[in-house]
């Protein structure tokens, strides 16, 4: 099996839509949890090719942080496009992204599976012609009228909903870490068993 030579570095994608009347919709929450991790780790964006683009080094590990700008529905090609120039193993890569199908008290971390229907992940797998990609889905939950899935998407957080948001990319930062230095299964096996409390107050 052909290994990379720089083992340490790790790609993370955050997708959501470019241009603020999408910002800290539930659809860009990949790009929030994003913006927390490089200003926790004191780095910042800068506008590059096909995306936004931070780079964090800690403790021996590289972090090269995307927000793609080519709109959701053509994530894959700032991925594909990055992937390639960092020099990056796919096992390598997470992707975070919103998904309707959990409820908000979850998060699910996975090696691979299923677009799901999610237009962001569906053009990352056609791109890359496999499935078999890490992706951290941050769960948005279905609480909205039959007939209204685009404008609870692209909609923002419910007053009641943003402290466990809050808590929620606190872990997401706390995953990407741990998946750098314990590795898929281990964070897996703690993050995916966990339930959010919406009652809680943020701290």
């Amino acid at each position: 099996m052909y290994v990379y030579s720089i083992m340490s570095k790790f790609l993370i994608a955050g997708l959501g839509n470019p241009g603020s009347e999408y910002r800290h919709t539930r659809h860009n929450i990949g790009f929030d949890v994003l913006d927390a991790f490089v200003q926790k780790h004191n780095s910042t964006f800068r506008i590059d090719r096909l995306a936004e683009v931070a780079e964090v080094k800690w403790k021996g590990k590289q972090f090269i942080c995307i927000k793609p700008s080519t709109y959701m529905n053509l994530s894959g090609k700032a991925f594909r496009y990055w992937m390639d120039k960092e020099k990056t193993a796919l096992d390598h890569t997470l992707t975070i992204v919103d998904d309707l199908a959990l409820p908000l008290s979850k998060l699910r971390l996975r090696t691979g599976g299923s677009h799901g229907g999610h237009n962001g992940l569906f053009d990352i797998q056609q791109v890359l012609g496999t499935d078999k990609y890490p992706k951290l889905r941050f769960g948005i939950g279905s609480n909205f009228p039959r007939g209204m899935q685009v404008e609870y998407v692209l909609g923002k957080w419910f007053r009641e909903e943003v402290p466990v948001v809050r808590k929620k990319i606190e872990k997401c930062i706390e995953v990407i870490e741990n998946v750098a230095f314990i590795g898929f299964e281990r964070t897996m096996s703690t993050v995916n068993n966990l339930e959010f409390d919406s009652s809680e107050q943020a701290d």
